[in-house]
């Protein structure tokens, strides 16, 4: 990996390199994903299916279009009973997790006859996208389903695409059954969002549309926000490793590799104040990629967007770090707890040489659908409160309205409102 110095001209540097990554940046594709949304408009279920024959590679028709009990039942078994029983540890703590983002309706009463309050409602139904192209993510299953199970959600719709055998990946339906899904159909890329966004024959139109994907699953979800809500716009993965003199380097280099495998627009960064850890995590890096399977994309990855950065001290490498704004950052200082406090913007934190990113991938529980390409500065990560939405409840009495219209008529007229101060003021003619 490339050794540079931390100057405020490397950083900008960085920066607008990752900045390539954002699917703001993919114009020349937007024209394609409209024109897929448009025949999934008006086509339906015959452009989801001619899409799939030419993407896809496969022949599924109507009647195997929507995936079976029998399916299903297949797929948990192809998985076997220990990665089953794992997924369904992971969905426990994920569950767990989850319960505790909830929120309740609440009522205020005054003694003027007012009340206010905020009632809490699931939304009625979701669409989930899984992806199942160059990799398949039944933990993604899991993190988009569980969370709106919580929350209350009526239906909830999961597209993925099925490959050249007309079946979707054996584990991405397991972790659907454990979930609790109630349908899935065999389609991907924006021509599933489309489906979801607009609804076919078939697969009913959703309230919302949640779950990574591809750039072409990216744009299409920018593309149909408005028809319906989405959780975000969600780039390529992304690591940031601060650490200094303490940090273990082989630790440091497999948790940088374990992101840059995603594919080969992954981001994998170290900070450190370090020059000999920079240098023995690099050397480090250089030893584990020669034996992984996806060395391939582990290059091209780091070729592009793989950086160790040696910072002159720890408080400019954290203020590095907040502007990265990563979607996973790890924290390997002597101190991660104090360090932790003076971080502003990350999708999650791992804390200590005992808390790598796939922990929070696979298994303890908080969500694993984070904010990246900066974004991290003003969004979440996918919770419970993803699926619910909020309506104030207003009731005022008589007397308590009495002695705010004065008030109220002012700000109307004001804004040069007059039917806004006229609705109060004909209740005291």
């Amino acid at each position: 990996m490339r050794i540079v110095q931390l100057t405020s001209e490397s950083k900008k540097d960085l920066l607008s390199n990752l900045l390539k990554r954002s699917p703001n940046q993919y114009g020349q594709y937007e024209a394609t994903v409209r024109e897929i949304l448009e025949r999934v408009k008006t086509e339906g279920d015959a452009a989801l299916l001619d899409l799939a024959h030419r993407f896809d590679k496969n022949e599924i028709t109507i009647d195997n279009f929507k995936v079976t009990k029998e399916e299903i039942d297949e797929a948990v078994e192809a998985v076997g009973e220990e990665y089953y029983r794992v997924m369904e540890q992971s969905a426990a703590n994920i569950r767990a997790y989850h319960e505790r983002q909830k929120r309740n309706t609440f009522i205020e009463t005054r003694e003027d006859g007012t009340i206010l309050g905020q009632r809490i409602t699931a939304l009625e139904k979701v669409g989930v996208y899984v992806p199942g192209g160059k990799a398949a993510y039944p933990s993604s299953t899991l993190m988009t389903i569980i969370p709106a199970k919580v929350a209350g959600v009526k239906k909830i719709v999961m597209t993925s695409p099925a490959g050249p055998d007309g079946k979707v990946d054996a584990g991405t339906l397991a972790a659907a059954r454990i979930a609790g899904v109630d349908e899935i159909y065999k389609t991907g890329g924006a021509q599933a969002i489309g489906a979801l966004a607009f609804g076919t024959e078939s697969i009913p139109k959703v309230d919302k549309i949640v779950g990574p994907g591809n750039i072409f699953v990216a744009l299409a979800k920018k593309e149909v926000f408005g028809y319906v809500s989405i959780d975000s716009i969600a780039g390529p993965s992304e690591i940031l490793v601060l650490a200094d003199e303490t940090a273990n380097p082989r630790f440091v280099a497999a948790d940088l590799l374990s992101q840059a495998e995603h594919d080969e627009l992954a981001s994998a960064i170290l900070i450190t104040t370090s020059q000999e850890l920079a240098e023995k995590v690099s050397a480090e890096v250089n030893t584990f990629t020669k034996l992984l399977s996806r060395r391939e994309i582990i290059e091209k990855s780091l070729e592009n967007y793989g950086y160790i950065l040696v910072a002159p001290n720890m408080e400019d490498a954290i203020d590095a770090a907040n502007e990265i704004a990563s979607e996973h950052l790890e924290i390997l200082t002597k101190d991660p707890y104090e360090t932790m406090t003076k971080i502003k913007n990350a999708g999650a934190i791992f804390l200590g040489e005992y808390s790598s990113e796939p922990l929070g991938d696979y298994f303890a529980g908080p969500n694993h659908v984070l904010p990246t390409n900066g974004t991290a500065r003003f969004f979440s990560p996918l919770s419970v409160d993803d699926y619910i939405k909020k309506t104030s409840l207003i009731s005022y009495s008589k007397q308590a309205l009495f002695e705010a219209k004065d008030k109220i008529e002012l700000f109307a007229t004001k804004e040069g409102l007059t039917a806004h101060a006229n609705s109060i003021h004909v209740r005291f003619e």
